[in-house]
């Protein structure tokens, strides 16, 4: 499986500060809010990586990530001209999917919760159909949401919904099989001129196709993509830190932890950051016994 971020739109929830540049490089404690969704594609073992941005940004994460060898990863890019909606990331990134199937996370969403890694690598290993995820929110109307049955069977997703029929939304992280591509290209635009990623998933549900899995009460989603949530973010996760001294989306840790590289080439990485108390971190990741 392949996975996409999604890092483009305007970030006009965040003006003036999102005007000179992407909000997904806005920072979230202590590392750029890109890093939490790249954390959870390779929890879930996906190593080819696609970053979608605007034309304006996209080198920015080119000078971040490079090409993705220094993680054990293949990192391209791509460029989306307008923020024309979620679905649209599966169009642009058309020859990078190839006939794989694909996971999309949004780039302002963050995850945090026991047992999610085993639940992202089982999710990992889709072939057939669409898995989204649900959360329960006190205020749903905001939000994609899901309707579902007492064994979880889907049986309706509605954008935003006035009056919605469950408390469960849809976080912006979704595994579709290959078929994603055609279906994208399908979508008719929304009342507000975008290709709905609603408007894939309702395909998915039409066919007898489309899975949830239900995050649980201990778990964590935070949007950020507002100010109150920006700093909502960077407080849960100075506070998870600070209490068990364990970083929370590291991606040179879990490239290490995953195996993509080696305990020499993690504490070179630590040593190059050695005046910040993150670089200080892989350093001592890196002379832990395991």
């Amino acid at each position: 499986m392949k996975g996409i971020i999604l890092a483009g739109g305007s970030g006009t929830r965040l003006y003036p500060v999102t005007k000179a540049f992407s909000k997904q490089l806005l920072p979230v404690y202590d590392k750029p809010m890109v890093y939490y969704p790249l954390s959870v594609l390779m929890l879930a073992g996906i190593r080819k990586i696609l970053i979608i941005s605007s034309r304006g940004d996209i080198r920015s994460y080119a000078k971040l990530f490079g090409g993705g060898r220094n993680l054990g990863l293949e990192i391209s890019y791509a460029v989306q001209e307008m923020p024309r909606g979620i679905a649209e990331a599966f169009i642009i990134g058309e020859k990078f999917i190839g006939n794989d199937p694909v996971a999309l996370v949004l780039g302002d969403n963050l995850f945090y919760g026991q047992g999610f890694s085993p639940l992202l690598e089982k999710a990992a290993t889709l072939t057939d159909g669409a898995l989204i995820l649900g959360y329960r929110v006190k205020n749903p109307s905001e939000f994609g949401v899901v309707e579902f049955d007492k064994d979880e069977k889907v049986i309706s997703i509605e954008e935003k919904p006035a009056k919605p029929k469950s408390d469960y939304a849809v976080p912006g992280l979704y595994f579709y099989d290959n078929d994603v591509v055609r279906i994208a290209k399908r979508v008719e635009k929304s009342a507000r001129g975008e290709l709905e990623i609603t408007s894939v998933n309702d395909e998915y549900l039409k066919r007898g196709k489309l899975k949830v899995r239900l995050l649980g009460r201990g778990f964590a989603w935070l949007d950020t993509g507002t100010f109150d949530g920006l700093l909502e973010a960077s407080n849960f996760v100075a506070t998870i830190q600070k209490r068990q001294g364990l970083y929370i989306a590291c991606i040179e840790e879990i490239a290490f932890r995953m195996g993509y590289i080696s305990r020499g080439e993690l504490e070179a990485m630590g040593a190059s950051m050695k005046n910040s108390p993150y670089g200080k971190y892989l350093s001592d990741m890196a002379r832990e016994r395991f």
